[in-house]
């Protein structure tokens, strides 16, 4: 793995202490650089940098490895976690006629977490409510399942208690695979995510193949007497273990931590270069050039693991922290996916401010927005209310009354007439086109994105492979911007006073041009 410790960063400087002198510092291509590690790891392992997988594990041993070297002090927190990578699946009709083969995607989803297999079998109801309400209890109870299912394939309904607890009770009461049919309450037109197809998690392995399907589709086969299906599911489903590389350095207060996180894992089939490659790598070269000052605060960096399998490594760390520890953590800043193709600048909104989707951060959380909001401000750019949806790390932290906040380019939605008047881009196409797929690498067309689309993009923006660098460039200053602001002072966000005797600008909330934000 020699090769990939490539990287070179420039030697930190210890007077890389203020905004200005932090952001000349961190350079594109040395963010770059990293990202080239990254691409090369995955070449490397299969394509990917899963966790609980080998490309994983060199991401994490590269990251250590260049922190180490700069001074910091490294802990690699192992964890167990949930693994599950699916190659393939079928699902067919074999009687009464006519017969019928299923489309993945279309007709129905294997869950995630489903067993390997290859099983036909007759389908039984189990305890279905087919009139309206519909208020289903099916399969939540080991009482619903009678001995007709056993060596058959269980059709259950959603609804009242969690899928993984209908397909285990499917399974312990010996079905051979399960058909998990949506619930059907309320409107079709209204409500209807509770008629559709829906893709599902059983959170948990199980020992037999388990498919979602619509409302209407699991309705007919209630209706079929005699229905007999074939299921296959080509997975991997088992516990596995990964771990977190946590970075801090040696001075400052212990009791007023400055932690900022990215999580470090990429879906199973994908190299990960922006989701979540982007934050990682801008995290890291920032905290490279920070090695070596003195800050007020101590400063504690996080390169999570398994967060594609639900934020286990970030759960995880919350959850190892007694009282006292949570307690000191004065804030968090949480960077995932900050280079997208089609990009806008989101800033996490901790004070609500769009009354959209979920509510404000824990206190202090505006602040911490307020910060980011004036680099760009200085920057004389435009920025998008991220919400705080719960899909990423600082979820955990936010649970516990951590203020949060953090930077936001955009995934699977698709970009609008108003973000195009802001920023440019492709209207209709999603921010980033590559979303969870295997073109999200620095070959994207090659690995099976859209030419026409990525033609377009790379003639409006400067891209290299699945990562726009104009954003990837603003946003790691505003990740330096922000760190090295709370690293000498969280009092607008905490209270805590800045500690005094620092000179020389120390600290100085500035953008990188010495424009004061605060």
């Amino acid at each position: 793995m020699g090769s990939l410790t490539l990287a070179n960063p420039a030697q930190a400087d210890p007077n890389n202490n203020s905004v200005r002198k932090l952001t000349k510092a961190v350079t594109l291509q040395g963010v770059l650089r990293h990202l080239d590690a990254f691409q090369a790891i995955a070449d490397a392992n299969g394509g990917n940098r899963g966790s609980g997988l080998p490309g994983y594990d060199a991401s994490a041993d590269y990251v250590a490895g260049l922190l180490e070297n700069a001074g910091y002090s490294v802990t690699r927190q192992p964890f167990d976690f949930n693994f599950f990578e699916k190659f393939g699946s079928s699902f067919a009709r074999l009687s009464p006629p006519p017969a019928a083969t299923y489309v993945a995607g279309t007709d129905y989803d294997l869950m995630d977490f489903s067993g390997a297999g290859d099983v036909t079998g007759l389908v039984v109801p189990v305890d279905l409510a087919l009139t309206p309400p519909r208020a289903s209890t099916s399969g939540c109870e080991s009482a619903d399942f009678s001995a007709a299912v056993a060596g058959k394939i269980a059709l259950l309904q959603r609804g009242s208690c969690p899928f993984g607890q209908k397909v285990a009770n499917a399974e312990a009461a010996g079905a051979i695979g399960a058909i998990l049919m949506n619930q059907g309450d309320g409107d079709p037109v209204a409500n209807v995510d509770r008629y559709a197809l829906f893709a599902g998690t059983l959170g948990t392995p199980v020992g037999i193949p388990a498919v979602s399907v619509s409302y209407f589709m699991g309705e007919q086969f209630a209706g079929t007497p005699g229905l007999t299906v074939r299921i296959t599911a080509d997975t991997t489903s088992e516990v596995r273990s990964t771990e977190n590389v946590i970075a801090e350095n040696t001075t400052g207060r212990t009791d007023n931590v400055v932690m900022a996180g990215a999580h470090l894992d990429s879906e199973p089939d994908t190299a990960g270069i922006n989701d979540n490659g982007s934050g990682s790598a801008a995290l890291l070269e920032v905290a490279l050039q920070m090695a070596k000052v003195k800050s007020n605060n101590r400063v504690r960096f996080a390169w999570w693991g398994a967060e594609e399998a639900n934020l286990v490594g970030s759960t995880f760390y919350v959850n190892s922290l007694d009282e006292e520890q949570a307690g000191n953590i004065a804030l968090y800043l949480n960077f995932d996916m900050i280079g997208s193709p089609n990009y806008v600048l989101g800033v996490y909104d901790g004070d609500d401010s769009a009354q959209t989707g979920s509510g404000p951060g824990p206190a202090g959380s505006a602040q911490i927005e307020d910060v980011f909001e004036r680099f760009f401000a200085r920057r004389g750019l435009p920025t998008n209310a991220a919400d705080f949806t719960g899909r990423s790390d600082y979820g955990p932290f936010i649970a516990v009354g951590i203020p949060a906040g953090g930077l936001f380019t955009g995934a699977e939605v698709l970009k609008t007439a108003e973000d195009v008047a802001k920023y440019g881009g492709v209207q209709g196409a999603q921010y980033d086109p590559c979303y969870h797929e295997p073109c999200d690498s620095l070959h994207p067309v090659a690995d099976g994105g859209n030419a026409a689309l990525y033609a377009q993009l790379d003639a409006m923006y400067d891209l290299y492979g699945n990562i726009n660098t104009y954003a990837l460039d603003v946003n790691a200053d505003a990740i330096a911007t922000a760190l090295i602001t709370f690293a000498y002072d969280t009092e607008a966000v905490n209270g805590v006073p800045r500690s005094p005797g620092k000179s020389h600008g120390a600290g100085r909330s500035e953008d990188a041009h010495g424009n004061a934000i605060r």
